[in-house]
């Protein structure tokens, strides 16, 4: 398959690269993560106080839907936005610019569907922004440091969140519309500095022989042909199983009140101060499970260690139902998502299949974040229908464990990607400039 070569890209300087992206992202992830982690709960038992198991079960996977279609549409967009403010800067303005004027819309709402459709907007324009927020690693950072910067910009999750927490912790008696007003201020604040900070511009695309392209390649510059790039499928597979298992998380908030009787006020609390902590554990091994894995030039045993710590804190949830344990499983479960989270992200900016679709094949791999938040919501009632929250969350676990086989078929650092194609190839074509 011919590959694109691409000329011009704009570079920033590695440390303000590393803080724009750290700020924008950061105050972006606060908006969205807050109302995904706590306040979308409160929001449906407002409106809907008999049925808000269900009715946030929907509302959470459609907007997973959205989000999961956000992140290759905006992505390949992005790739193709050929424009002087820059192809990453235009996608970094425009999404949060949308997605925080629905959340604004969401904070207003009086009746379910008002609800959806917001928070499908939101989560489709936020993960524009993410798409393109992602991409500049690839972009922008020699391949060698990638793990590290990763490991900085996974940083940014949990300290959003934690962030988040103490911020709704703070606001516990403020009214819900103000919270919510709040959050959509500072995600569209943060993106508009970062763009101060990061450098972007047009490229110059080489252009190629015309040739006639069979369908099979025309399809794959939709998503990579798994023959040819069977790295990439597998570490989509992984990245899938294992945010199966992270999404138990997201669902702390509707446990706590249906399975544990909590009022919103001590949910609240709860939820903030379990996810402070497990925020911590996992900004910790985070930006350190991407150093090392720089240093020591492995990450497959750190992705297996990752995913064996995270099935341990799962089954706590499953088997241990006291808060105290909720505690500890939380930052057990941080621990290793941190870690997993940053060498993961720094093994796919290793193996894209092609450098000039870098944000579109981020954003395909994006998805496997997104999908999981729609199906865990999607297949909870039917979990605990057959087994109870012990059943819900042992399967969840399984999910990590096939997700850490997954990881067995993916080359390590130094070996080669697809036949010599791909990430590799096209990074050369870059570095040749």
């Amino acid at each position: 398959m011919s590959q694109t070569t691409m000329n011009g890209q704009v570079k920033t300087p590695l440390g303000r690269l590393t803080f724009g992206i750290m700020l924008g992202y950061g105050l972006m992830m606060i908006a969205l993560m807050t109302p995904a982690v706590l306040l979308l709960t409160f929001k449906m038992t407002e409106i809907d106080p008999n049925g808000y198991t269900t009715s946030y079960g929907l509302v959470a996977g459609v907007g997973a839907f959205f989000a999961l279609i956000g992140n290759p549409i905006g992505g390949a967009i992005s790739d193709r936005t050929n424009i002087s403010f820059g192809r990453r800067r235009t996608w970094i303005l425009i999404g949060p610019l949308f997605g925080c004027a629905a959340l604004f819309f969401v904070g207003m709402a009086t009746q379910d569907w008002q609800v959806v459709v917001g928070w499908s907007i939101a989560q489709l324009f936020f993960n524009f922004g993410m798409a393109a927020y992602t991409a500049l690693v690839p972009d922008q950072v020699q391949e060698e440091k990638q793990g590290t910067i990763s490991g900085m910009i996974g940083l940014v999750l949990p300290v959003a969140m934690a962030v988040g927490m103490v911020l709704m912790m703070l606001m516990t008696h403020v009214p819900s519309a103000t919270k919510w007003a709040l959050l959509s201020i500072m995600g569209i604040v943060g993106p508009v500095l970062s763009l101060f900070l990061i450098r972007d511009g047009k490229i110059e695309r080489q252009p190629k022989t015309k040739e006639q392209v069979p369908l099979g390649e025309k399809i794959s510059k939709i998503y990579p042909s798994p023959r040819k790039f069977p790295h990439f499928t597998w570490a989509i597979v992984s990245k899938f199983l294992l945010m199966m298992g992270y999404c138990s998380t997201l669902y702390l908030a509707v446990m706590l009140v249906n399975r544990m009787g909590f009022t919103e006020a001590q949910a609240t609390n709860s939820v903030g101060t379990i996810n402070i902590i497990s925020m911590l554990a996992m900004a910790v091994t985070s930006i350190f499970g991407g150093v090392l894995s720089d240093k020591f030039r492995k990450q497959k045993p750190f992705l297996y260690g990752s995913a064996l710590i995270m099935v341990i804190g799962i089954l706590m949830y499953a088997f241990i139902p006291h808060y105290a344990s909720f505690i500890v499983a939380s930052a057990i479960i941080g621990l290793g998502a941190g870690c997993f989270t940053a060498v993961d992200m720094a093994l796919v900016a290793r193996i894209l299949p092609r450098k000039e679709d870098a944000a579109k094949d981020f954003g395909l791999m994006n998805v496997a974040n997104a999908l999981p938040q729609s199906i865990v919501p999607a297949i909870a009632p039917l979990l605990l229908g057959i087994g109870g929250w012990s059943f819900f969350y042992i399967v969840l676990a399984v999910c990590v464990l096939l997700g850490a086989a997954a990881v067995k078929p993916l080359p390590e650092i130094g070996e080669k990607t697809e036949k010599g194609q791909g990430a590799e190839s096209s990074q050369a074509a870059i570095h040749h400039v």
